[in-house]
């Protein structure tokens, strides 16, 4: 599975973006999707995850009730909405898949693919 994220970009605080990660692959559906963020000298960190189907979703507490993950298995996309966006959410976004097990720890993904970097304004 190759993965290429996209849809960063400057954004004032209180503001939008949305950023999509598309896949190649006819196996996109067996994976789980998560996206995950690296601000400067900062570990990566998990922000969001969605199941293979769509039906569960988690989400790191500081971007609960403000960033949405979804995922489009008939477009091999997933997507990641992101509301009322604060300055500390300035870094660079990476979407991951992992078929196998549970967590969402950055060391057990399978594939990621190229960050896209998004600044965050005060």
């Amino acid at each position: 599975v190759q993965l290429q994220a996209s849809g960063g970009g400057l954004v004032q605080a209180g503001g939008s973006l949305r950023l999509s990660c598309a896949a190649s692959g006819r196996t996109f559906n067996y994976y789980r999707m998560g996206w995950f963020r690296q601000a400067p000298g900062k570990e990566r960190e998990f922000v969001a995850g969605i199941n293979w189907s769509g039906s569960v979703t988690s989400y790191a507490d500081s971007v609960k009730g403000r960033f949405t993950i979804s995922r489009d298995n008939a477009k091999n996309a997933s997507y990641l909405q992101m509301n009322s966006l604060k300055p500390e959410d300035t870094a660079v976004y990476y979407c991951a898949a992992v078929r196998y097990g549970s967590s969402w720890s950055p060391d057990r993904m399978d594939y990621w693919g190229k960050g896209t970097l998004v600044t965050v304004s005060s």
